[in-house]
């Protein structure tokens, strides 16, 4: 059995305050005032520092001397350094995965995908959390992957760049009505390149969808800034 560890205090603040960031409910440039978060969670100053500093290093805050904590801008610059690797990084996953194993050994991911499908399925588009149970849904596809790859080093990676790719991930959804039905598309395409042993055909998936989903994001951010 493998040993979990508790999540700390400051990692649970952490989530909060980042799902909150993911979902567009505290705005890039807003400050996070310490003495507000702590009496708004019942918890430490101390802590909601703490909580501070592991959502910098996720790249959803910056700290500024004597300013505080604010809520990290979405650039063009940051997008396009996030997807240059996260791309990669999701390409090595799906080669590990496929150099071990093949066929019906994969049925675990398949169901996962399925789940993932009836989600979306089952979703209006025009419900206010639909982005985030798709976005869920499709990590649970990688975090099962995880596993089966057994490669502790790319796991910590992936998780250390979810919160940011799941920020990105979410504009998508909310600005785009038909990225409901594409998360499903390349999730069907996966499956069906993975039960293929198609190793070139599930890169090639991950980095269509990759670059489709950094152009919209783009264009997003195009629109902003001309706005």
């Amino acid at each position: 059995m493998r040993f979990q560890a508790p999540e700390s205090l400051s990692e649970q603040i952490a989530q909060h305050i980042g799902q909150r960031i993911v979902t567009g409910d505290l705005k890039p440039g807003e400050r996070i005032q310490e003495l507000k978060v702590a009496g708004e969670l019942n918890v430490s100053r101390g802590s909601v520092r703490e909580s501070l500093l592991i959502l910098q290093r996720r790249h959803l805050v910056e700290i500024f001397p004597r300013r505080g904590a604010v809520v990290s801008s979405l650039t063009p610059e940051l997008v396009n350094s996030l997807y240059d690797i996260y791309i990669d990084l999701l390409c090595m996953l799906g080669r590990k995965l496929l150099e071990r194993w093949s066929g019906e050994q994969l049925s675990g991911v398949m169901a996962r995908v399925r789940e993932l499908q009836a989600v979306i399925d089952a979703l209006n588009s025009s419900r206010g959390d639909a982005a985030e149970q798709v976005i869920d849904a499709g990590f649970g596809v990688m975090r099962y992957t995880y596993g089966l790859v057994e490669n502790p080093f790319l796991e910590e990676t992936l998780e250390n760049f979810r919160p940011a790719i799941s920020r990105t991930y979410f504009v998508a959804l909310e600005n785009f009505r038909d990225e409901l039905e594409e998360t499903g598309r390349f999730f069907r395409l996966l499956a069906d390149a993975a039960l293929r042993g198609d190793s070139p055909g599930l890169e090639q998936a991950i980095c269509e969808f990759g670059e489709h989903q950094r152009q919209q994001v783009l264009s997003i951010l195009k629109q902003e800034v001309s706005a």
